[in-house]
C-alpha cells in the first residue's frame, strides 16, 4: 500500500479528524454537571501534597474525633496545598442497640463539629448494622414497606414466614435509628454540616425505594445521602439508585463490583474492573444535577492510576 496522500485524501483526513475532535468536545461540554475528584484518608502534609500531585481536588477525613483546632489547622493545611477537606467519614453507629446509643450519639456529634473545623459540609453516617439471622440472598428481595412508617411488610414474594426475624429487626432499626438521627439535627444545623446516611452491607434498606423513603422520612435539609455507587449493585445497578434517589444524595463514593456470570454476588475490584456501566453512572448524576465529590474508596492501583481512571469515569467513559 502506498503511503503518499493526495491533497484531497489529505483534507478528506483532516475533515474527519476535526469531526473526531469536535465530537469530542462536544460530549465533554455535554454534562452539565461538574464533579470533583477525592481520595479517603488523614489529612497530612504528604497526603495531601502527593494526592494534589496526582490530580486529585480533595479529601475525605478518616479523622472523625479531631478537635476544631486540629481540624482548623488541618484545613489551613490542605488550603495550602489548593486541597480541600470536603467531608468526615464517621462511619458505622449501633442507634439500634439501647446501650450504644448515646456514646454514638456523642462520638457523632464530636464528628459533626470536626467537620466544621474542616470546612467540610458533610458527615458520612451509617446507622446501623443487623444479622444473624434468616436473610433473603440479594437477588431474592422483592420488598414492599408501608410508606408512612418505613416499615417492611414483606422481603420477598411468597412466604415470608422464614424471615419474620429479620422483618422485626429491620423495622426496629428503623425506628431507633429514625429517632437518634433526629436528635443529631440540631448539632447539625448549628455547625453547618449534612448528616450524610450511607448505603453499606448493613442488611437494611438494601433497594433503593426503601433508602429514600428513610432518607426522605426525615424531611429536613440536613439529612442527606451519601451513594457509594459500589455498594449495593449486587442489589441494583447504580443507575436506578441514583435515579431513585435523586436530590437526596448530597455525596458519592466510587467503588466497582464485579457480579458473578449469574449475577449472583461478586467481588469488589478497582474501578472500571468491575460490573458497573460507569456512562450509565455519569449520564444519572447529570440527569439529577448532582454536582459535588466523587470520593475513590478502597483499590490497590497507584495513586496516579487511581487518578486517570477517575478521570475517564467523570468523562463519562
Amino acid at each position: 500500500m502506498s503511503l503518499a496522500m493526495n491533497r484531497r485524501d489529505f483534507l478528506a483526513v483532516s475533515a474527519g479528524g476535526a469531526a473526531l475532535l469536535a465530537a469530542g468536545r462536544s460530549a465533554a461540554a455535554a454534562w452539565k454537571t461538574k464533579l470533583h475528584k477525592a481520595l479517603i484518608g488523614e489529612p497530612t502534609e504528604a497526603n495531601l501534597a502527593s494526592w494534589k500531585a496526582a490530580g486529585f481536588d480533595g479529601l475525605e477525613s478518616t479523622d472523625r474525633g479531631a478537635s476544631p483546632q486540629k481540624a482548623a489547622a488541618a484545613r489551613r493545611l490542605a488550603e495550602k496545598h489548593g486541597m480541600r477537606i470536603h467531608s468526615v467519614l464517621y462511619g458505622w453507629a449501633n442507634f439500634n442497640q439501647p446501650a450504644a446509643v448515646e456514646g454514638d450519639l456523642a462520638a457523632v456529634r464530636t464528628a459533626l463539629r470536626a467537620a466544621q473545623g474542616y470546612g467540610a459540609d458533610t458527615v458520612l453516617l451509617v446507622p446501623c448494622r443487623i444479622g444473624g439471622m434468616p436473610m433473603p440472598e440479594a437477588w431474592q428481595f422483592d420488598i414492599r414497606f408501608d410508606e408512612k412508617t418505613g416499615h417492611v411488610e414483606q422481603v420477598v414474594s411468597g412466604d415470608n414466614a422464614p424471615y419474620a426475624r429479620y422483618i422485626e429487626a429491620h423495622n426496629q432499626a428503623i425506628d431507633t435509628s429514625r429517632e437518634a438521627v433526629k436528635r443529631l439535627i440540631p448539632t447539625a444545623e448549628k455547625t453547618g454540616i449534612i448528616i450524610a446516611l450511607e448505603n453499606v452491607w448493613n442488611n437494611l434498606w438494601v433497594l433503593p425505594e426503601i433508602t429514600r423513603n428513610f432518607v426522605a422520612s426525615f424531611d429536613n435539609p440536613w439529612v442527606r445521602a451519601y451513594f457509594d455507587i459500589g455498594n449495593h449493585v449486587k442489589y441494583a445497578m447504580p443507575e436506578k439508585w441514583i435515579c431513585t434517589l435523586g436530590k437526596l444524595i448530597v455525596k458519592c463514593h466510587v467503588k466497582d463490583f464485579k457480579l458473578k456470570a449469574d449475577g449472583h454476588g461478586g467481588d469488589f475490584v478497582n474501578i472500571r474492573d468491575g460490573s458497573i456501566s460507569w456512562p450509565a453512572v455519569r449520564k444519572a448524576l447529570d440527569d439529577i444535577g448532582y454536582n459535588g465529590w466523587t470520593s475513590i474508596e478502597g483499590g490497590d492501583l497507584s495513586l496516579e492510576e487511581h487518578s486517570r481512571r477517575l478521570d475517564l469515569i467523570l468523562a463519562g467513559k
